[in-house]
């Protein structure tokens, strides 16, 4: 079985509140982005040989067994009486760069599992099971846009289409840990609220639907801050860092043109 994960974006990202356990209260929409995708290849191998990851393409500084694609297939041996598999994950979509990369391989990878060998888990116990790799996960499970809460992994489906727009991508040579990203950040309720703000035409998101992450890491990585202003420059109608970066996006109208 080839399966081929695709990213997300973020359109908008507001840190609402710290919890007592430490993780935060968030609000986004998570959409995802069709243009770009890994290539994961799952092969049932004869009984009494082990499950084995090759990993090529983009280098992913990551031991086997820390994998997500590796640690999805163990979660599913463990609930469910599967053969072994051979695992060849091609990366393509960058690494550390709040595309949410390694979430959608391990989510497609339980989705694989769950289809190849006829499992019938429904997508919402699909989605539970995906939450215990990591909060953006279950949104790769259904990957359709999603209105998020929570920490992350509270979702409800969000008319929204981008479709006449080219979503263009962005990873400077940059890397920013969730660690650094959450330091800085002051949470707060933003003017208006994300599921309101994005109902707005797209040409009028600049200046109402932001990233709260941008705050705290454009003043020390000016590199990221410079792509979302050439992006604008260069007649986006809207650009934003992705999740905690440092990867942005911009939203280009495409062309029409007369039959």
């Amino acid at each position: 079985m080839i399966l081929f994960p695709n990213p997300k974006i973020n359109i908008g990202l507001n840190i609402l509140s710290r919890r007592p356990d430490g993780y935060h209260e968030i609000a986004t929409v998570f959409y995802p982005v069709l243009s770009m995708t890994d290539i994961l290849e799952i092969v049932e191998v004869p009984a009494g040989k082990p499950t084995s990851l090759t990993v090529t393409g983009n280098h992913i500084d990551c031991h086997e067994e820390d994998n997500l694609v590796f640690r999805a297939f163990r979660l599913i041996k463990e609930l469910y009486e599967i053969p072994n598999v051979e695992i060849h994950l091609h990366k393509i979509i960058p690494d550390g760069a709040g595309l949410g990369g390694g979430s959608a391989d391990a989510a497609f990878m339980l989705k694989g599992l769950n289809e190849m060998f006829a499992l019938d888990i429904s997508d919402t116990d699909l989605a539970n099971i995906a939450a215990r790799l990591g909060a953006d996960c279950p949104f790769f499970i259904y990957n359709r846009p999603m209105y998020a809460t929570g920490i992350g992994t509270d979702l409800s489906p969000i008319d929204i289409d981008l479709t006449d727009y080219e979503i263009r991508i962005e990873k400077p040579d940059v890397y920013v840990s969730t660690k650094e990203a959450y330091a800085y950040v002051t949470p707060k309720k933003p003017d208006v609220e994300l599921i309101d703000a994005v109902k707005l035409p797209v040409d009028k998101w600049s200046g109402i639907i932001s990233n709260d992450f941008e705050n705290s890491i454009f003043p020390s990585h000016s590199e990221i801050s410079e792509v979302k202003r050439r992006f604008y420059d260069n007649g986006a109608v809207y650009a934003s860092m992705s999740g905690s970066g440092s990867a942005v996006y911009g939203l280009f109208k495409k062309e029409t043109r007369d039959n």
